[in-house]
């Protein structure tokens, strides 16, 4: 997914910078993923021939140790998620190696934006996106690193897939890899990482929670279609089939009145066991069927048998990070 420029020289010449431009294209591909999120820690490596797992491993987060935002500090216990870092390299015996980083979803706003047409140049695309972007951007522009990658045409334009992080945000994360002595060579986050777990021939809707963050992404044809990241009241442990219908109905609605057609899928994950209390309330009001994202990635045949570790303890960034790496 997008290539990341900073706007502002001076983020552009920085070496976080150059790495961020990798972000959503021409994407580096290390043996070695780290998912940073609100409860946990967890990193995989994978062999240098065939992308089989070759090990991973988990370690859980204090309550309130990360608490994700794209403008504010996110390390609330910074000594707590240096450890579990420390700990999950270390149970891999990894050091000194290249590493994926992917952050939790508010780190990273991610934006679907239609332009009837749009420049090749990243020179002109940076300050239109910029310009589009601005009553978006929380931060100072000399602060904000910008990512976008250009989609498949339509007849009436081209959709763009933009994303926008503070350089300040990145760099805590970025540290966490550089003080367990790994270089971070790629940064995603969490739900983007998911995406190739879902089944897009058809218009296909991930409703994915972590921690109290829901994002919902809409894909079809391999096409980022929709993207929406909103803070809830209350846990997956806590949240109702109807609070959850009622975040997700706007993107579906978008959905429908932009592209003429329904959603004709609904996957969800982060719910712990409870997928199933979501389906018939979710089912009788966008009318298709709803399944948990691993089981019906696994029923489709997407997850291999050596994979299975990762999505057992529902690790489903690491698991599509996995099938990215192809």
């Amino acid at each position: 997914m997008p290539a990341i420029s900073g706007v502002g020289h001076g983020i552009y010449r920085s070496s976080l910078a150059r790495r961020m431009a990798q972000w959503l294209d021409a994407l580096p591909q290390p043996l070695l993923a780290c998912e940073i999120a609100p409860r946990y820690v967890a990193a995989a490596r994978w062999t240098r021939r065939g992308n089989t797992l070759d090990g991973f491993a988990v370690e859980p987060l204090p309550d309130g140790a990360i608490l994700p935002s794209a403008v504010e500090t996110n390390l609330a216990d910074a000594s707590a998620v240096r450890a579990a870092v420390s700990q999950v390299f270390g149970r891999l015996r990894a050091r000194g190696q290249e590493v994926a980083l992917l952050v939790p979803d508010p780190v990273i706003r991610v934006f679907v934006l239609h332009f009837d047409s749009f420049p090749r140049s990243a020179d002109e695309a940076i300050p239109m996106l910029r310009w589009k972007l601005k009553k978006s951007v929380p931060f100072e522009p000399e602060e904000t690193l910008i990512s976008f990658m250009r989609q498949a045409p339509r007849e009436d334009g081209v959709d763009i897939v933009t994303a926008l992080a503070r350089l300040r945000i990145i760099r805590e994360y970025e540290l966490l890899m550089q003080g367990a002595g790994m270089v971070p060579v790629v940064v995603m986050s969490s739900t983007l990482a998911a995406l190739p777990l879902l089944e897009d021939r058809r218009p296909t809707m991930l409703a994915r929670v972590s921690g109290t963050t829901l994002t919902t992404a809409i894909v079809r044809e391999s096409i980022l279609c929709g993207y929406r990241c909103t803070d809830l009241p209350v846990t997956a442990a806590r949240l109702t089939p109807r609070a959850l219908l009622d975040e997700v109905y706007p993107i579906s609605a978008y959905y429908q009145d932009t592209w003429s057609e329904g959603i004709q899928s609904v996957r969800l994950a982060g719910l712990l066991d409870r997928a199933e209390e979501f389906g018939p309330v979710l089912e009788a009001e966008l009318r298709c069927p709803v399944s948990a994202l691993l089981h019906a990635a696994e029923a489709e045949g997407r997850i291999s048998g050596d994979a299975r570790p990762l999505a057992d303890r529902q690790l489903d960034a690491l698991v599509g990070w996995m099938l990215k790496r192809g």
